[in-house]
């Protein structure tokens, strides 16, 4: 009996825990809404964006670059190979946004094992502005992207990040992508925000120039594997706060497959675990898996009924997850209730997966994760990738 009472504790305990976090996270986001725009005053801002290859959004997403409602602002697109067939749009909505300033720039500056990092290196470089916006290309910015950022600026801050919010899936698998980003992770990072904790987010990053060049520059962020783990390390270092958006910015997916889900939540898993190991251990308490096993164990010992017992957990679990993505504006529809079950059938995998070493692709670039040194290794396609071991 003893035991039973246990596990029912631990079941309980966890889906508060869970609660908590939406709890905590709602606090946090906003629902999206337009920004008053800027003053003409406004201080001007440089934009990097790391680019490679052509998704499905890549039209989209460069236009709304050139969209911002931003009284003066640049744009840096930064790509490490001249074939990449990326350019050729590039170069198109350079000559369809003439009023927008703009520059492609090419080459790979290998300071780091980060294939994204080193992507960025020269447009960092060559930014005009003392603030520099690292933004991927897969970001949907709205017209306000810029003013939803400096917004989240305060005195103590050191970096303004944003966290994707997965839109437009098509398909189960690109539901269950959702189930991942948003009610999820995204969720989980704005919880610890609410306690201090503050993790950056590579996918957008509002920087004071200035502040970073006195501490190293943009290379002082090869000093983790990941950049956004690296700048939050920087940031804390110097005592001040990473700050996330109100409202965070949306990454249309379109089709996914399960492959790739689990290869990128893999690597993430992987990345988490080196990078921050005592933040990534606990992480298997998350989602549904841990205490529905836990209720079910304490249900068979006492002569409960499984199925009920099962139905409660996942109606404690889901019906929050459910209200806060409809509250703030998130993806919610009939199939997302079947996506966080697969979502969390998946999750022990995936933190099992992280504490192992193994070769991961990032966008192209071959890579083993191990420990924490770093080396370079021949892709499939002749270019070099890095080992991680």
């Amino acid at each position: 009996m003893e035991l039973i009472a246990i596990a029912a504790l631990l079941s309980t305990l966890l889906l508060l825990s869970n609660l908590a976090s939406i709890v905590l996270a709602s606090f946090s986001l906003r629902r999206p809404r337009p920004l008053a725009p800027p003053a003409e005053k406004a201080p001007p801002v440089s934009i990097v964006v790391p680019s490679r290859g052509v998704e499905p959004f890549t039209q989209e997403t460069l236009a709304r670059a050139f969209s911002l409602d931003w009284p003066r602002y640049e744009l840096i697109f930064c790509v490490a190979h001249a074939d990449d067939p990326v350019v050729k749009l590039i170069n198109r909505a350079i000559v369809l946004f003439p009023k927008v300033p703009a520059r492609l720039l090419i080459g790979d500056d290998r300071v780091s094992s980060n294939p994204k990092l080193n992507n960025c290196v020269k447009g960092w470089e060559a930014a005009r502005y003392g603030w520099v916006i690292l933004a991927d290309s897969n970001v949907l910015m709205p017209r306000d992207y810029v003013q939803h950022m400096m917004a989240a600026w305060r005195a103590d801050t050191g970096l303004v990040c944003s966290t994707p919010i997965g839109s437009r899936p098509n398909g189960f698998w690109a539901e269950v992508e959702c189930a991942f980003l948003n009610t999820l992770q995204a969720r989980w990072q704005y919880a610890g925000e609410a306690l201090g904790l503050g993790f950056a987010q590579g996918k957008s990053m509002l920087w004071d120039k200035p502040m970073l060049d006195a501490n190293g520059g943009i290379r002082a962020l090869a000093a983790e594997i990941a950049e956004d783990a690296a700048a939050t390390k920087l940031v804390n270092g110097l005592g001040l706060r990473v700050n996330l958006v109100a409202s965070p910015f949306e990454q249309p997916l379109g089709q996914r497959r399960l492959a790739d889900i689990w290869s990128r939540q893999a690597r993430w898993a992987r990345l988490r675990r080196v990078t921050f190991p005592l933040f990534f251990a606990p992480e298997i308490l998350t989602g549904v898996a841990v205490p529905l096993a836990l209720a079910l164990a304490a249900a068979a010992g006492a002569g409960i009924s499984l199925p009920a017992t099962a139905l409660a957990v996942l109606a404690a679990a889901y019906i929050p997850e459910c209200a806060l993505a409809a509250a703030k504006g998130w993806r919610l529809t009939p199939r997302m209730i079947p996506a966080m079950m697969v979502r969390d059938m998946m999750l022990p995998a995936i933190w099992a997966r992280g504490w192992l070493s193994g070769a991961i692709d990032w966008r192209g670039n071959t890579m083993t994760i191990g420990t924490k040194a770093a080396e370079l290794e021949e892709t499939p396609s002749g270019r070099e990738g890095f080992r991680l071991v």
